[in-house]
């Protein structure tokens, strides 16, 4: 009886570990410090360019890594960049890119007025090796465009640190 039961045991011992995989799940993660970075660059440039704005940078989940506000942006600006980051980061999609899916019936029309959501230019994907890694939101320059030139160079500026 006892040589059935350590039989029964083990052949269901290579089923144990797979089912401890499957419970498992690990991903990428970006750093506090690339994300400060990112953040710093992306104000500098729209410094460069004259504007003052608010730069968020969220983690993949949607919550903050590091923000900066300029002194002389606009204090609702840290909102609507928060948001453009949100955006980006929960429809794994550009901010700019969005709205034209909500425009074109690509995405529902609806999910532009859902709370949370920005449904304005400047709000980019963190990705890197096929993982979605966060978002950043700009805002407070004169146009969304301005804004995501920002990000844009903010994330040009770390790109070496993201690809692997």
């Amino acid at each position: 009886m006892k040589r059935i039961i350590i039989a029964a045991a083990l052949s269901f011992a290579p089923i144990l570990p797979a089912k401890a995989e499957e419970a498992i799940v690990t991903y990428k993660s970006l750093a506090p410090e690339v994300a400060f970075e990112l953040a710093r660059a992306a104000l500098d440039r729209c410094r460069k360019d004259g504007y003052q704005v608010a730069v968020i940078v969220l983690d993949r989940f949607g919550a903050p890594l590091a923000g900066l506000r300029d002194q002389f942006a606009g204090i609702g600006a840290w909102d609507i960049a928060t948001g453009k980051a949100w955006t980006a980061v929960n429809f794994s999609v550009d901010t700019s890119e969005f709205v034209k899916r909500t425009k074109d019936g690509t995405l529902s029309p609806g999910l532009a007025s859902m709370p949370r959501v920005t449904p304005l230019a400047g709000g980019l994907v963190i990705e890197a090796g096929g993982s979605v890694l966060g978002g950043i939101g700009v805002a407070g320059a004169p146009g969304g465009d301005r804004d995501e030139a920002c990000a844009k160079a903010g994330l040009d500026s770390v790109r070496d640190k993201l690809d692997f």
